[in-house]
């Protein structure tokens, strides 16, 4: 086999792996969620090795999506970090073969605790299962490695299970996008999420037009603007707005005679306004429903604070 044809091999065997799990999903799946959503405490992710790379990832992903969780090595346990733990807690100990030592010395310390322990593994019969609350069996037919021993598949499919309870999770908990923005307050999602009107609107230069003002003039206003439309104010209040394709619309309409019509012939008396606290993904969804590239950003009295565009929603 050439190098390419081992790796699609590779993903081939962790694909099948993964699908594997699927049978699995029972009683057992069932009551772990149960146990993680009714947990008054921490949810402690545990694992030695490569387990133990998986479960901080899965401590990780729980953590994001509502779940207070975290990773400890058992090894660490004997060394303080079992003050750590408390009763209310969730144990999720995780190994391939169910029989780690190092983990299993950790297991008789909890049991004393009385903190339930979901056992993740890929032997049913092992030790681990056995002393579990509930044990979630993530067995697979063989490693993807070449020579069956590096973990490839069988890590594929504890993080898949690790995914799977993160899932379950966020629909009993009807977890929603602004709570994940709460958790990731960097990221992209966070900042679309989180980020208002007041955060990215234009406040200078505002292109504002009397109503009476000719067209012409208006255009040369519109044009400096450099938003595509222009905001037509009286005593210091929104009337009306007109945009470049009004304008373009009106001149293929009126043609010479365009020079001869104002603001307020073709402008939009009832153009769509948010406050400044309205999330920029709130605006997105008016732009698209109505079709239009900006919004105006007013006050309670509809005075003018700024303007949105489709670019500043961008982030």
């Amino acid at each position: 086999m050439t190098t390419r044809e081992y790796a699609i091999q590779c993903i081939k065997d962790e694909a099948e792996a993964v699908m594997g799990l699927i049978p699995q999903i029972g009683d057992s799946f069932d009551e772990a969620v149960e146990l993680i959503y009714n947990c008054k405490g921490k949810v402690i992710v545990t694992g030695v090795g490569k387990s133990g790379h998986i479960g901080a990832k899965i401590a990780a992903t729980l953590s994001s999506t509502g779940t207070p969780s975290f990773f400890i090595n058992p090894l660490d346990v004997f060394h303080g970090d079992l003050g750590v733990m408390a009763q209310g807690d969730v144990v999720l100990a995780i190994s391939n073969s169910g029989q780690t030592d190092e983990l299993l010395r950790f297991i008789p310390m909890v049991l004393h605790m009385q903190i339930p322990i979901i056992g993740m593994s890929g032997n049913p019969q092992s030790l681990l299962a056995k002393y579990s609350t509930c044990h979630l069996n993530v067995s697979v037919e063989k490693e993807a490695c070449p020579l069956n021993l590096a973990p490839t598949s069988s890590t594929m499919a504890q993080l898949a299970m690790g995914d799977a309870l993160a899932v379950a999770l966020i629909e009993k908990r009807n977890f929603q996008p602004r709570d994940f923005a709460q958790y990731h307050p960097g990221g992209e999602l966070g900042k679309r999420l989180l980020t208002t009107a007041q955060d990215v609107m234009r406040t200078e230069d505002m292109p504002v037009l009397p109503p009476d003002m000719r067209l012409g003039e208006a255009i040369i206003l519109v044009s400096k603007g450099k938003l595509g439309l222009g905001v037509a104010e009286v005593d210091g209040q929104i009337v009306g707005l007109i945009t470049d394709g009004d304008i373009r619309r009106a001149t293929e309409k009126w043609q010479a005679e365009f020079f001869d019509h104002t603001v307020s012939d073709i402008m939009t008396r009832t153009p769509k306004t948010v406050r400044p606290n309205t999330k920029i993904t709130e605006i997105q969804q008016i732009m698209n429903r109505y079709k239009i590239h900006s919004v105006l950003v007013t006050d309670g009295k509809d005075h003018l604070l700024g303007v949105v565009d489709h670019y500043a929603c961008m982030i």
